[in-house]
């Protein structure tokens, strides 16, 4: 079993409860955004990170972080991106990728909307977790902490972080 830690749209912004809150996790995700790559340095001195960057990303995040990772762990087979959208609604390009090989989680961001969605028809399992950064529309700074194990997301927790 693996714990994950799994933040968007930091845009620069790291607190302690964002890192109190990562502590104890095996990896972290984040699924774009970052802001700098200062961000990325920061959680992955916590523990392993895989991400991808976002659309407000610059030069210094885009060198080491991929606009996709596909990845397995546990099991899962993981797809994310930032630019995703959700069940119903994928953006061009993640449908595309979705079509390729279909994950069982699909991981995006760049909504500032925390999701939580299965797709019945893919089928798989889509998570957003929401702005953890204080830059945008959302209301509420949030990130998900959940298990993979046996090819499965277990003991999925919505962490709310504060009003932005």
């Amino acid at each position: 079993m693996k714990k994950i830690g799994l933040l968007s749209d930091t845009h620069s912004y790291l607190d302690e409860r964002i890192l109190h809150h990562l502590s104890g996790c095996d990896e972290i995700w984040h699924a774009g955004d970052f802001g700098t790559a200062e961000v990325a340095g920061q959680l992955a001195a916590l523990a392993p990170l895989r991400g991808v960057y976002g659309n407000i990303d610059g030069r210094d995040v885009r060198l080491t972080q991929p606009l996709v990772q596909r990845f397995e762990i546990e099991g899962l087979r993981v797809l994310m991106t930032h630019i995703g959208g959700y069940p119903g609604h994928y953006s061009p390009a993640a449908r595309l990728l979705l079509a390729q090989e279909p994950p069982g989680l699909f991981i995006s961001g760049h909504s500032h909307i925390l999701k939580v969605m299965p797709d019945p028809r893919l089928p798989l399992l889509h998570l957003n977790p929401g702005a953890a950064g204080r830059h945008g529309f959302h209301r509420v700074r949030t990130l998900l902490r959940f298990a993979v194990a046996a090819g499965k997301v277990q003991q999925l927790q919505v962490v709310e972080l504060g009003p932005k």
